[in-house]
C-alpha cells in the first residue's frame, strides 16, 4: 500500500458516520444503567434510535420495542429488536468504512448473497434469552453475583448442543469480564461500548427461527500463509490465518482465514495457549515454519475455510513476504455475513515497505503520511515486540478501525537489529518456543496446560 493510498483513508470519514455513532452510544449508556427504569435522557437515545431505522424494515418493530421499554413492560422480543438496530446501524458503518478501504486499495470483494434458511426452536437459546432479558432490565451497575451465577444454566445447556456454541462460548466469556468488573458502579472506566456489543450479539445469536445463510462449498488447492492474528481472553483463545487460497480448478486466487480455538482459564497465557491447539498439527506445523499447505475437499463459507487437519498436507517452504508482494494485490475478499458486520471486524491483510517508524512504534510514516499502530494487540505468544516494531522497514499487517481512526496491526515484520536482518511472525511459537530466554523461562513455571489436564483427567476417573 502506498502513501497516496493511506491518505485517501485520512482524508474524511464516511457521510453519517459520527452521527450514528451517536445514536449507539447513546444507546449503550441506557443500557449501562438498565431497562428497568427509564429516565429521561435514556428514553430520547432510545428514540434517537427508533428514528435512526425508521425508513428501513425494521423500523415499525423498533418503534414499538421503545414504546414498550419506556412504559416498563420490555419483553425479550423487544430486547431483539432493539438489539437488532443497534447491529444494522454498526453494519451500516462497517459497509461504509471497507467500501472506503477497499476503495483506497483497489480490492475486490466478492459480494454476499444469501442462499437459504436454518434454524429450529432451542432450549439453550431460549435459556440464554431469558438470562440477557435479565442483564439488560438490571444494568450493567445493577448486576450481582446472583444474577451472573444463573448464566451457567444456559452455558451448560448451549455448550450441549453444536449448533450453539458459539452462543455458549459468548456467554461464558462475557459473564467472566462481568464477574471480574464487580461491582461496575465503583469501575474506573466501564467498558460501555464491548459490553454492550457482546451483549446485542449474544442476543442476535439466542434468535429462534430462520435466519439467512450462505452456502457450504468444497475448496481444494494450496493455501499459502500470510499472517496469524491472536485472541486471547481469559476464558478462551482463538487463533486467525490470514491467508491466500490458489485453487486447484485456477479460478483467482482468494483472500481467505482459517479460526482454530479452545477454550482456557486465566492461569494460561502467553506461549503456553498454542498447546491448547494441539488438535491442529499439521496447521501448526505449517504456520511456525512458514510452509505452503495442500487442502483437499475442505468446507468453506464466506471467506472461512472450516478446518480439518486431516484434509490437509504441509508443503513446499512459502515465503509470506513474497506471498505478499506477489498475490495480495489480485486476491478476491469476501463480504461478511450481516451478522458480523461490525467497525471492529475490519482487518484486511496489506504489506508495507519503505516506511520510517514514529513514537516508539506508535505510529509509521509512509510517504510523508501518518499511520497508527495497534501495538497494544501484540500477543505475549510470540516473538514480534514493540522494540522489534520500531527497528522494522517492511510490514505484513492488517489495518483495522478503532476509537475512529485506522490502524495498523503488525502480523510479521523484517526488521535490522544489531545491523543484522531479523524476520519475525505472531506464529513463529505455534510449533514450540524458538527463543532460548523465553523457553528457559517457561521451563522454570512449569506447563500449566499438562497440570490441568492431568487434573482433569483424575476427576474424570474417579
Amino acid at each position: 500500500m502506498l502513501g497516496t493510498q493511506l491518505a485517501q483513508l485520512r482524508d474524511g470519514t464516511p457521510t453519517g458516520l459520527t452521527d450514528a455513532d451517536d445514536v449507539v452510544a447513546g444507546f449503550d449508556d441506557a443500557l449501562l444503567r438498565g431497562f428497568a427504569r427509564v429516565g429521561e435522557q435514556d428514553a430520547a437515545a432510545l428514540t434517537a434510535l427508533a428514528d435512526a431505522v425508521a425508513g428501513t424494515p425494521l423500523g415499525e418493530r423498533v418503534a414499538e420495542a421503545v414504546g414498550k421499554v419506556t412504559a416498563g413492560s420490555v419483553g425479550q422480543g423487544h430486547l431483539a429488536a432493539l438489539a437488532g438496530a443497534r447491529s444494522a446501524l454498526l453494519g451500516a458503518a462497517h459497509d461504509a468504512l471497507l467500501d472506503q478501504l477497499d476503495t483506497a486499495l483497489g480490492r475486490h470483494r466478492a459480494p454476499w448473497t444469501p442462499t437459504g434458511a436454518a434454524g429450529d426452536p432451542s432450549p439453550a437459546r431460549a435459556a440464554a434469552r431469558s438470562w440477557l432479558h435479565e442483564t439488560a432490565l438490571a444494568g450493567w451497575r445493577g448486576i450481582d453475583h446472583e444474577v451472573l451465577s444463573a448464566v451457567g444454566t444456559p452455558v451448560e445447556a448451549a455448550l450441549a448442543e453444536p449448533q450453539s456454541r458459539r452462543l455458549a462460548v459468548l456467554l461464558d466469556g462475557f459473564a467472566a469480564e462481568l464477574r471480574a468488573g464487580l461491582p461496575v458502579a465503583t469501575m474506573a472506566q466501564v467498558p460501555v461500548r464491548r459490553w454492550a456489543d457482546l451483549w446485542s450479539r449474544a442476543v442476535l445469536l439466542a434468535q429462534d427461527g430462520p435466519a439467512p445463510v450462505t452456502a457450504i462449498e468444497r475448496v481444494t488447492g494450496r493455501l499459502l500463509p500470510f499472517g496469524v492474528d491472536v485472541h486471547e481472553h481469559e476464558t478462551a483463545v482463538q487463533v486467525q490465518l490470514h491467508a491466500i487460497l490458489e485453487p486447484a480448478d485456477d479460478t483467482p486466487p482468494r483472500l481467505v482465514r482459517v479460526t482454530v480455538g479452545a477454550a482456557k482459564v486465566a492461569t494460561i497465557g502467553g506461549p503456553a495457549v498454542w498447546r491448547l491447539l494441539s488438535a491442529y498439527p499439521v496447521l501448526l506445523t505449517a504456520i511456525a515454519q512458514r510452509r505452503a499447505l495442500t487442502v483437499t475437499d475442505l468446507p468453506a463459507q464466506d471467506g472461512d475455510l472450516h478446518w480439518v487437519d486431516g484434509q490437509a498436507q504441509v508443503g513446499e517452504p512459502a515465503d509470506p513476504f513474497a506471498t505478499a508482494r506477489v498475490l495480495l494485490g489480485t486476491a478476491t475478499a469476501t463480504a461478511l455475513p450481516p451478522l458480523d458486520r461490525h467497525p471492529v471486524a475490519i482487518a484486511e491483510p496489506v504489506l508495507l515497505e519503505g516506511y520510517t517508524v514514529h513514537d516508539d512504534a506508535a505510529a509509521i510514516d509512509l510517504d510523508g503520511h501518518r499511520l497508527a499502530v495497534a501495538l497494544d494487540r501484540l500477543p505475549a505468544g510470540g516473538p514480534l515486540t514493540p522494540a522489534l516494531v520500531a527497528a522494522s522497514s517492511t510490514c505484513l499487517g492488517l489495518i483495522r478501525w478503532d476509537d475512529g481512526r485506522w490502524l495498523l496491526q503488525p502480523l510479521a515484520v523484517q526488521a535490522t537489529v544489531k545491523r543484522r536482518p531479523v524476520e519475525a511472525h505472531n506464529g513463529d511459537w505455534a510449533d514450540g518456543v524458538t527463543d532460548p530466554k523465553v523457553a528457559k523461562a517457561e521451563s522454570r513455571a512449569g506447563d500449566a496446560v499438562a497440570v490441568l489436564r492431568e487434573r482433569a483427567g483424575r476427576l474424570l476417573r474417579r
